[in-house]
């Protein structure tokens, strides 16, 4: 990054008390605890050798250290920076974000793993180089409560003096986390985060730190309805099976085999399983009602009421919500703790009257307005989320950004003067898929009942989907009627339809297939392949350059073959699924997913750099959605018509890219 050479280097890890758990709770809840204390502050300052201070026995941390937190001409870096970051904010005062470097995020932006450890062995680093292997334990001896027993004598907590040994070790495992940040950063080099990502990562430290307002007698409210509903439920369950148990898995499982005797067989009882249950013919009543009750009680996003109070800080805030660049192929953030990034949709009307009734604990109002109540309070998450006391929330997102952007990023025309014009893509397509006019998919008209369809193939085959995608996007069931023939019709005429989006996914493989086995360089559209060589590392990577000037890293990419007898690229990588390093497959239509929502990822960015520039503090935001928390300065549609303008100015790399936006203001969270 510009001028980082020019300025001195101190590196920092520290190990840290805390009685709050900072996996549940975060960082910001971890520091906000009264008995908060960091134990030890290893660190290297320009280049010397690593130590570490004694901070739970006494010793101080050297004045010069001291000094370096906060002198401007010393970059602080430390390994997922934002910890250190939190904490030394806490006992020296506000510290300056453009003074950090997060190896964690440089990592990342090289297509590697995001913990220290992963990182080491994913960067061929030697064992002495690595966290050492009994850093785990001693973190749990030292670091976390302890459970009170007799032979420890009914202490919470374990202190230095209870295992000075231990205490000798967890010192040396201080000092190697600094030496091994400082390898990593070394052994990454050649992969520079550029500065307008160290910017944006700036401003999520101060999103993160900023926190959104909860409204905490609304989901306590929520939370003794809901355990309420598995009292009641437990005790229909235990009436309809005669299970000692009914939350127990093997218990269910075996009455559940015993009753459905040859008609299927029950190994879990995951979300996926049970709906496929519901679906077997004959079952009985009670297998029926046992399988539903499952259902509403295995509601994950009701469990989200646990993490707001898990999470709230003394002021009433919850903080420390999105992990910048935590997904790790694009660049997008990911959610943390509440997972705001996969909130339930708010479907239900009179919100106002709902959020009364659970307040008040009122269940049967609940059942007898809105019906299954498992599912309103589960709708009604959003809503905890407010408006800071005398503050609106100003809620705006992008409308149909990847659709957008993709069509942008193809050059197919149609789409684009869709989106300058109407914006009604599912309209326009399933015009174009039916071969009909686009004024008569109206409400009203028999042809309106092409729009879902429509819908359902915007959602699922830009990236190369087939029947398949489109099954799996079919929400509403509008293909349900339809044998696989006549979906697959639809997906013809719909890569028929956008010819330059689907030339998109060959020529985005055929580059990739290009530069992996010749080397060099290959543009598609504003886009350039490249496969780059590590001097250190000594293996290449295939980058794709984007139009913001931001690089997505393919590590170690080779060709193979599939069982189908087709080339097939391969690199290492964290696996989706498994979240674990190995290798990991891609195609056209992956490549092309990456890029679109890594394109729509750096607009979502601009835009949040432009809103708080202009005065517009956001609080969270999710995929294409900001929320801001702001006190009233004019009227709603004013303050709201500045937003959107905002966000609906195109990056100054994507020229001619229609972005829109829409949204409402309000005094909390919801779903229009």
């Amino acid at each position: 990054m510009t001028g980082d050479n020019y300025k001195k280097h101190l590196r920092i890890d520290l190990e840290t008390y805390s009685s709050v758990s900072l996996q549940d709770c975060g960082v910001f809840k971890y520091v906000d605890s009264p008995d908060f204390e960091i134990l030890l502050f290893g660190y290297s300052f320009d280049g010397e050798p690593a130590t570490t201070v004694d901070l739970a026995n006494g010793e101080r941390i050297p004045a010069h250290i001291v000094a370096a937190l906060k002198d401007d001409n010393v970059l602080k870096h430390a390994f997922n920076a934002a910890f250190e970051w939190t904490c030394l904010s806490k006992v020296f005062g506000f510290l300056p974000p453009s003074q950090w470097r997060d190896t964690m995020l440089t990592c990342l932006y090289a297509g590697y793993p995001a913990s220290l450890e992963a990182a080491g062995a994913a960067l061929g680093m030697p064992e002495d180089k690595r966290k050492l292997n009994t850093g785990k334990s001693l973190i749990r001896y030292f670091c976390v409560p302890c459970k009170p027993t007799a032979s420890n004598g009914d202490r919470t907590r374990n202190l230095p003096r209870h295992d000075p040994e231990k205490w000798a070790l967890m010192k040396e495992y201080n000092i190697q986390d600094v030496i091994t940040e400082s390898t990593v950063d070394a052994y990454l080099a050649q992969y520079p985060v550029p500065d307008f990502i160290q910017k944006q990562w700036e401003t999520d430290l101060i999103i993160n730190s900023r926190g959104v307002a909860v409204d905490m007698e609304f989901t306590h409210g929520a939370m003794d309805i809901r355990a309420q509903i598995v009292r009641d439920l437990t005790a229909e369950a235990t009436r309809i099976s005669g299970l000692r148990n009914p939350n127990s898995v093997p218990q269910v499982t075996g009455w559940l085999n015993q009753e459905l005797k040859e008609s299927a067989t029950v190994e879990n009882l995951k979300k996926e399983t049970v709906a496929q249950l519901l679906n077997v013919s004959g079952i009985t009543d009670n297998v029926r009602r046992m399988l539903e009750i499952r259902q509403e009680m295995g509601k994950s996003s009701i469990k989200k009421y646990d993490a707001i109070v898990a999470g709230e800080c003394s002021d009433g805030r919850v903080r420390g919500l999105l992990q910048f660049y935590g997904a790790n192929r694009t660049g997008r953030w990911a959610g943390r703790l509440v997972q705001v990034q996969n909130l339930p949709r708010t479907y239900i009307s009179g919100l106002d009257y709902a959020r009364k009734c659970v307040k008040e604990r009122k269940i049967n109002q609940l059942k007898i307005i809105y019906g299954n109540v498992s599912d309103t309070v589960s709708q009604l998450i959003r809503t905890a989320f407010i408006a800071t006391p005398g503050n609106v929330l100003i809620d705006a997102d992008f409308s149909a950004v990847e659709a957008r952007v993709i069509a942008w990023l193809a050059g197919e025309e149609w789409r684009l003067n869709v989106f300058r014009t109407t914006g009604k893509i599912y309209e326009a397509s399933a015009a174009m898929i039916y071969n009909v006019p686009v004024e008569t998919i109206v409400k009203g008209n028999p042809n309106y009942a092409l729009r879902q369809r429509g819908k359902v193939a915007e959602l699922a085959l830009g990236y190369q989907g087939g029947v398949g995608a489109m099954r799996r996007m079919d929400v509403s069931h509008a293909l349900d009627d339809m044998p696989d023939n006549e979906v697959k019709e639809i997906v013809t005429n719909w890569r028929n339809s956008s010819p330059k989006i689907r030339n998109l996914w060959y020529d985005m493989e055929n580059a990739a297939q290009e530069v992996i086995v010749n080397g060099g360089s290959v543009d598609v559209r504003c886009l350039t392949f490249s496969r780059e060589y590590d001097l250190t590392l000594h293996r290449h990577c295939m980058t794709i350059k984007l139009p913001s000037g931001r690089k997505l890293y393919y590590v170690a990419p080779q060709i193979t073959t599939n069982s189908k007898g087709f080339n097939q690229i391969v690199f290492m990588g964290v696996d989706q699924e498994t979240k674990k390093w190995g290798l990991v497959e891609t195609y056209g239509g992956k490549l092309t997913e990456n890029v679109v929502q890594a394109i729509a990822r750096d607009c979502l960015a601009e835009a949040i750099e432009r809103l708080e520039h202009a005065g517009f503090p956001i609080v969270f935001h999710i995929h294409d959605e900001v929320v801001i928390d702001i006190a009233p300065f004019a009227d709603d549609k004013s303050m709201l018509k500045q937003v959107t303008a905002i966000m609906s100015q195109p990056a100054p790399w994507a020229s001619g890219l229609p972005l829109n936006a829409d949204g409402w203001v309000g005094s909390y969270f919801k779903k229009d």
